[in-house]
């Protein structure tokens, strides 16, 4: 029944789990349980020195003895505060240590979760987690469960004492005890529930300030401003009376432990008083009694404020551990390398689905020969970027095979496949840095003339170095500093930096001016040049010399042949030509 209760209060199990971060430390860490130890054990000494010297030299007249016992008083004062100055610098040491290792832990946890992750988990929520939930583990040991045995152990040694120099006086304060334990709880399970709710209401404003920033262009274009504005008003709104809520508390709680230790120094005073009138108490006893009084309220009334401060960052670390504990991810469980792969690429009934019983691929079958390029062409939403996904294990399949060269693709090294299989995608995203950085992005040891010979051998050394500062022109977030066509030479210069024996281009030349498409397609010319190719488009003039070209529609293979051929047969591939280029071809 106790350990029920105790799991209600605490999650031992969550508790455990976060110690075990400071198993590294653990030196540090048993250093300052033991400075806890060694305050707690010297926390009453003041007021016993205290009472001593007024009983024993103030009162009897012994004037020269005060000297000495106020040097006492001086050297344990200066002890306790350079023992404290340690405790204090060894749990904050520890707290920051421990964040910044999780917080490594859990970006490369990040980085290696799968796509499906990204797709339900809101980017602001992900940022959340990392920056602001990991700090609030930081608390727990600088300012929560070190702090916390500190002050229990203080509050022993206190009540130990005081019952040693008079019980009947340690009943008497101890009799509003009931009153501020139920303060505390209450206060304890109000303060929880308000913190929790500040902590989703703060993932919240991540989320909607991390997605409204990134699409600040369309808000602005569809002067949708108000109507975001009130979507935010009411989101922070929320955040707003969460910290309130939890305000309230705080400002009822302290007045009410200021009341209770009030009535408790008044029982005090009055029953030292009769003790005294009989003779059966000394005014140095009343004193120190007066000073336990505080030092036993102090760590009382920051008790419930750190035991808070500890279920915050309790409820902060579930949430990084739920997230340290995700395994939505691809598998890598493959042993072989794709790094001598010749390129040939086989699909065998492959069915896909992003949401389960709606799949967006259905039995789809196809052969690409190595060296050679096949086209996918259809509406959209037919499948045609899925397939590219699949091909680089971004997503598995759920039914059927995806082959390089007569292997699973799952039966190869993650790392290494996709050294082999390179997309150059339509939205084309730029870190920001140096165009160099971003060049260099699959190898940073890529010496800048190589850069320089690769970008030659494409015709965009020119643009490049007319940029200002060349090759070391600063890229802003996103690449906004660069023009769509400008991003998308950059995505292709990458990839042929790159080397890969298997290319996909997904709609890789839309949305540029005809001057970049030239350098595009001088561009493909050098990148497809004995490689295997998927060309992924919607501008059919763009793969009219692809080997094979591959009509999909809402997932289906419907057709499957050459330009010729699939216009001679007048099915799916012709409507779309026709329907594309405006007019429509006379029977064949």
């Amino acid at each position: 029944m106790r350990s029920s209760l105790f799991s209600r209060v605490l999650d031992v199990a969550l508790l455990r789990r976060i110690l075990r971060l400071a198993k590294p430390y653990r030196r540090k860490f048993y250093e300052s349980l033991v400075l806890a130890v060694v305050l707690a054990l010297l926390a009453p000494l003041n007021p016993l020195l205290i009472q001593h010297t007024v009983d024993r030299y103030i009162l009897t007249g012994q004037g020269n003895m005060i000297w000495m016992m106020s040097l006492l008083l001086l050297i344990s004062l200066l002890t306790q505060a350079l023992l404290s100055y340690r405790f204090t610098l060894l749990t904050a040491w520890i707290g920051q240590q421990i964040v910044y290792h999780l917080r490594m832990q859990v970006f490369t946890h990040v980085l290696s979760l799968g796509m499906r992750y990204f797709d339900r988990t809101p980017v602001g929520t992900s940022v959340t987690r990392t920056i602001s939930d990991v700090e609030a583990i930081n608390d727990i040991f600088a300012e929560g469960i070190i702090n916390i045995i500190s002050d229990l152990l203080m509050l022993l040694a206190i009540l130990a004492v005081m019952f040693t120099v008079s019980w009947k006086m340690s009943l008497v304060i101890l009799s509003v005890m009931p009153l501020l334990l139920v303060a505390v709880w209450v206060f304890k399970e109000g303060v929880r529930k308000a913190f929790t709710e500040v902590r989703n209401q703060v993932a919240r404003l991540n989320a909607f300030l991390q997605e409204h920033l990134s699409g600040m262009l369309v808000v602005q274009l569809f002067q949708a401003e108000e109507q975001e504005l009130e979507k935010f008003r009411a989101i922070n709104r929320e955040h707003r009376n969460a910290h309130n809520r939890s305000v309230w508390h705080y400002s009822v709680f302290f007045p009410v432990v200021e009341i209770i230790s009030a009535a408790a120094l008044g029982l005090l005073v009055w029953y030292g008083a009769h003790q005294m009138l009989r003779e059966l108490s000394t005014p140095g006893t009343i004193i120190s009694f007066i000073l336990f009084l505080n030092l036993m309220f102090r760590p009382i009334r920051m008790l419930a404020d750190k035991f808070n401060t500890l279920q915050m960052g309790m409820v902060a670390a579930q949430r990084v551990f739920a997230l340290l504990d995700d395994t939505v991810r691809v598998p890598d469980t493959g042993s072989r390398s794709a790094d001598n792969v010749r390129g040939e690429i086989a699909f065998r009934n492959v069915t896909f689905s992003y949401t389960p019983g709606h799949p967006v691929l259905h039995n789809v079958s196809f052969h690409v020969p190595a060296g050679s390029s096949l086209a996918i062409v259809g509406a959209t939403g037919a499948g045609k970027t899925t397939i590219s996904q699949l091909l680089s294990r971004l997503y598995d399949a759920e039914q059927g095979q995806i082959l390089i060269d007569g292997t699973d693709i799952r039966d190869y090294d993650l790392a290494s496949l996709r050294r082999v299989v390179c997309p150059v995608l339509q939205e084309v995203f730029l870190f920001s840095g140096t165009i160099l950085d971003n060049l260099r992005m699959f190898n940073p040891q890529f010496s800048r003339q190589q850069v320089a010979e690769a970008a030659a051998r494409c015709g965009m050394e020119d643009w490049i170095e007319r940029l200002p500062g060349g090759y070391d022109y600063q890229v802003h977030e996103r690449g906004a500093s660069l023009s769509a066509g400008q991003r998308q030479l950059i995505s292709f210069l990458r990839a042929l930096l790159a080397n890969p024996r298997i290319l996909i281009l997904d709609e890789a030349t839309s949305a540029v001016d005809s001057y970049s498409e030239q350098l595009i397609q001088k561009a493909m010319h050098v990148l497809t040049q004995g490689r295997t190719s998927i060309l992924i488009a919607h501008r059919l003039s763009t793969i009219r010399q692809a080997s094979r070209i591959l009509v999909l529609d809402k997932g289906h293979v419907v057709e499957s042949g050459t330009h010729e051929e699939l216009m001679q047969a007048q099915g799916h591939y012709r409507r779309l030509y026709e329907l594309q280029f405006g007019f429509r071809l006379t029977p064949i």
